[in-house]
């Protein structure tokens, strides 16, 4: 029975999220980067302080994982066609700092920190390579 509640309360929590904070957020990528952005590295837990306070910590992490990893499949499944026009809309607000956005992120590799915990590694190289591919094509168009 424990299982059916913690199932059950991090579907709740991944629908709390979704429609009170990724919804906001107008891009695939966007919502990839702001839930990425959650994570702390040195521990390897998201930190949502809004969300701990309602649900126990074992229902946020396990709701923000399965966030993560379904925002990022939704982008590989997506032809790369789509997924340059969706950078873009993520970009956007960024305005002319695009240049050295794309900069940075080719420079340090940004694009693996994206990529969630425990996907395979072609998967995350696929990820990384179309990312890169789409960087290049937004700083030579920057040149334009």
């Amino acid at each position: 029975m424990e299982n059916l509640d913690s199932f059950q309360q991090s579907r709740t929590v991944i629908e709390d999220f979704t429609v009170r904070t990724l919804a906001v957020i107008h891009s695939d990528f966007g919502r990839l980067y702001y839930v990425s952005s959650l994570k702390n590295p040195a521990t390897g837990r998201y930190e949502h302080d809004g969300l701990r306070q309602i649900y126990s910590e074992d229902s946020v992490q396990s709701a923000l994982k399965h966030c993560h990893t379904e925002l990022f499949a939704r982008i590989l499944e997506t032809p790369l066609e789509n997924q340059e026009n969706d950078l873009r809309t993520c970009l956007e607000p960024v305005g002319e700092s695009v240049r050295e956005v794309t900069k940075t992120w080719q420079e340090n590799k940004f694009m693996q920190s994206l990529c969630p915990e425990g996907m395979p590694e072609y998967l995350s190289d696929l990820f990384c390579s179309n990312m890169s591919a789409l960087l290049i094509v937004f700083s030579a168009q920057q040149l334009n």
